[in-house]
């Protein structure tokens, strides 16, 4: 990913490109010689907003989990920095020195290559993210990453206020990114205008932290809603990214982040009909669909379906959808492609969706039942709403760590529901 960097930055997009064709050509060629065509379901919607310069935006699916990891290379440059040299060279400063603040996190880390950093700490789990978080945020420092609430959030409340004002203002967030690299990303008001300052840090063997690089962008727009979520646009769209960037800055229980995990993370709102429509045991048929299997399959083994001819045996297909929905095998073979023939179930493909939105669990109640009612709102930072829609989810845990989904109903808030997805046939 490094060489792919220096390379973008060296040579300009062109190059990138070309080599993205020519890399996407060979495989797919190479798949269309050796492997059947697999079905796939239809195109997605998107809601009916008018986005500025929405024309250029790239249609490939953006990555909801982590909406920062390494983007700010790929930013389009701007040819003013609002801030002087000198504070540039402060802000590095800072940078260095918070990130010497943790290196003893990475000193572990082994590291083959060095400029190659992001292949050398792959390994960088969730806790030592949230350990180098906290640890920035006891020093005072506004710092963030994707499983752990932001630390001293107020500071954006407080450079957000002075931006409404028309004060100038500055205010510096650390972010640890899934691979262990930290970027700390300075928002700058000035002379009426926005821009973000960015320094990336990797680490080098034994754990010591420099420079990996900087740049200088302008920003279109930001907005901080009333929920919590610090969501901002640049000036120019990168490809193949979403049309905003965001982070959740007020705290989210650790309950609620669990049961997201477990519950709603692996779920989509456009492609099948799950999250979008109200349904329970009733009409359960409602939301029967060949594509949902592949995010079920995910949810119940933690692992990515793999195929043989494009069919998946029908013991497993009933084994994990009766587990995870009521329903009974026989609802399963009139609605989700079975082959009798095969006995199994046709794997259908889906489309990548652009921008799209993603569930997080706000409340919750454990029920006298022993199942658990969860109040989810749909958030669409790349339409500017962190409650597009409201969920209310119930689910009934079992022993072995499996579930069932058992109901759901969707209220629209800001924006439209995405609207049904159409079975074929």
């Amino acid at each position: 990913m490094e060489d792919v960097k220096w390379m973008f930055r060296k040579c300009g997009f062109p190059i990138l490109i070309f080599l993205f064709v020519v890399i996407v050509g060979t495989v797919c060629w190479e798949k269309l010689k050796t492997e059947k065509p697999q079905s796939v379901a239809e195109e997605v919607w998107e809601p009916p907003v008018e986005i500025e310069n929405s024309e250029e935006v790239s249609v490939e699916e953006t990555d909801t989990e982590s909406s920062m990891e390494s983007v700010y290379w790929f930013v389009p440059q701007s040819e003013e920095c609002l801030i002087t040299d000198e504070e540039k060279k402060e802000l590095q400063s800072m940078v260095l020195s918070a990130a010497e603040s943790v290196s003893e996190i990475y000193v572990d880390i082994v590291i083959s290559d060095a400029p190659n950093y992001s292949s050398g700490i792959s390994d960088f789990t969730s806790e030592q993210r949230k350990v180098v978080v906290e640890h920035l945020g006891s020093k005072g420092l506004v710092s963030v990453e994707e499983d752990t609430n932001m630390q001293n959030y107020e500071k954006i409340e407080t450079f957000y206020a002075e931006y409404l004002d028309g004060h100038d203002s500055m205010v510096t967030v650390f972010d640890v990114h899934r691979d262990g690299l930290l970027g700390a990303v300075t928002f700058i008001y000035r002379k009426n205008k926005l821009q973000t300052y960015y320094i990336g840090v990797r680490w080098k063997e034994g754990g010591v932290p420099e420079i990996q690089g900087t740049s200088v962008s302008d920003v279109a727009e930001i907005k901080l809603t009333e929920k919590g979520y610090f969501i901002y646009a640049y000036e120019e769209v990168m490809a193949h990214a979403g049309l905003r960037e965001y982070w959740r800055i007020k705290p989210l229980s650790d309950k609620c982040r669990e049961l997201t995990e477990k519950y709603i993370s692996g779920l989509s709102y456009v492609n099948y009909n799950v999250l979008v429509t109200n349904w329970d045991s009733s009409n359960v048929e409602d939301i029967l669909m060949p594509c949902m299997y592949e995010d079920i399959y995910r949810i119940s083994t933690g692992e990515n379906l793999k195929t043989e001819d494009w069919k998946i045996p029908a013991e497993e297909y009933e084994r994990i959808m009766t587990t995870y929905f009521p329903v009974s095998v026989e609802q399963l073979k009139e609605h989700c492609g079975y082959a009798e023939g095969s006995n199994s179930y046709e794997y259908e493909m889906i489309y990548a969706s652009p921008y799209p939105p993603f569930g997080e669990v706000v409340d919750y109640t454990k029920n006298a039942d022993g199942t658990i009612t969860l109040i989810v709102d749909g958030v669409w930072p790349d339409y500017n709403s962190d409650l597009a829609f409201r969920n209310t989810v119930v689910v009934l845990p079992f022993e072995d760590g499996t579930f069932r989904y058992l109901s759901n109903s969707i209220e629209q808030i800001e924006l439209e529901l995405p609207p049904i997805a159409r079975k074929k046939g």
